[in-house]
């Protein structure tokens, strides 16, 4: 939902060169209509700034949670034209991410080794349904492209006897480049919910 984003943000935005914003972010613009199409997970959307609206056009896509309308206002606006490093880390390894990503912060992916619980099998399923490329990392890894220049990797630990089930994000080394902590936690709650849901 839109109204969870500050109109000031949609505003900063109407206010952006759209050759700029689309340079950035690799998305395209409607001038007529004044709005962005962007690609999220798999899936177009539109964002428009004047009317402080985000939608998704496909007819096929399943609701995300409201904490994307955030992290996608926020890629158009601060966006980097780099490419990904090809390097992950986690969100310790972010300047101050020790210190901001505990507590309330705490990055939920404990809702995806639940919702598995050891179903090595299911968890493979849910990533190739959403798009994920496969990572040789842990015990089964894939990566998502969440917008063109972010990627996310999301990691799962099968657990035995003596250790949990367990999951991980990481992160394209060069995510503090384009989002800020606040925002990069929007989107690791994004993705652990839609991958730990029933």
């Amino acid at each position: 939902m839109a109204d969870l984003v500050d109109h000031t943000f949609f505003t900063q935005l109407a206010q952006q060169n759209p050759a700029n914003v689309c340079s950035r972010a690799l998305c395209e613009y409607d001038k007529e209509a004044g709005t962005y199409a962007v690609t999220m997970w798999e899936k177009q959307y539109t964002v428009d700034p004047g009317k402080a609206e985000i939608f998704c056009i496909s007819q096929d896509h399943e609701p995300l949670h409201p904490y994307f309308d955030l992290f996608l206002v926020h890629y158009l606006l601060g966006v980097q034209e780099i490419q990904p490093a090809g390097q992950w880390i986690s969100e310790k390894d972010i300047a101050g991410g020790a210190t901001f990503f505990r507590g309330p912060h705490e990055i939920p992916a404990h809702r995806i080794a639940s919702r598995f619980d050891g179903d090595i099998t299911g968890f493979k399923i849910r990533c190739e349904q959403y798009g994920g490329t496969v990572l040789n990392m842990a015990d089964a890894a894939f990566e998502f492209f969440i917008t063109p220049r972010i990627p996310v990797a999301v990691l799962y630990w099968q657990g035995d006897d003596e250790f949990p089930t367990e999951a991980k994000l990481l992160f394209d080394k060069t995510i503090a480049r384009h989002l800020a902590s606040d925002i990069i936690y929007a989107l690791a709650v994004g993705v652990c919910d839609r991958l730990g849901r029933p």
